[in-house]
């Protein structure tokens, strides 16, 4: 079994944001999916460079439905907008970018230990 075999049902629609032409899902962008450690045994996950004509709050909204967990969106002077996920997320995160039509599988770069 792959790593993306995760079975995830998709209810955000990437054409409500953006036309069809303009879709995360050419883009030659990468997203970032990184994971860091808290504290003890606790995690936090991080997407990072998701275009900016997707709204984060209506993907934040779905992540934390699928997955059960809690999550907000950050503003980094840097990295623009980032969204942030309690756990370790980034297999669920990457499957639901790529099923949803946000980003293709290719330009997801998954970082942690």
């Amino acid at each position: 079994m792959s790593e993306l075999d995760v079975q995830v049902s998709v209810t955000f629609v990437p054409s409500d944001e953006a036309n069809a032409e303009n879709s995360g899902a050419g883009s030659k962008e990468n997203v970032n999916i990184r994971v860091r450690l808290r504290n003890g045994r606790k995690s936090s996950t991080t997407v990072q460079g998701l275009k900016k004509e997707f709204s984060y709050n209506k993907i934040l909204k779905d992540l934390k439905k699928e997955f059960c967990c809690n999550g907000t969106v950050v503003q980094d002077p840097e990295l623009g907008q980032v969204i942030q996920l309690q756990g370790d997320q980034r297999k669920n995160v990457s499957a639901f970018l790529v099923q949803a039509g946000i980003v293709k599988k290719e330009h997801i770069k998954i970082h942690g230990f």
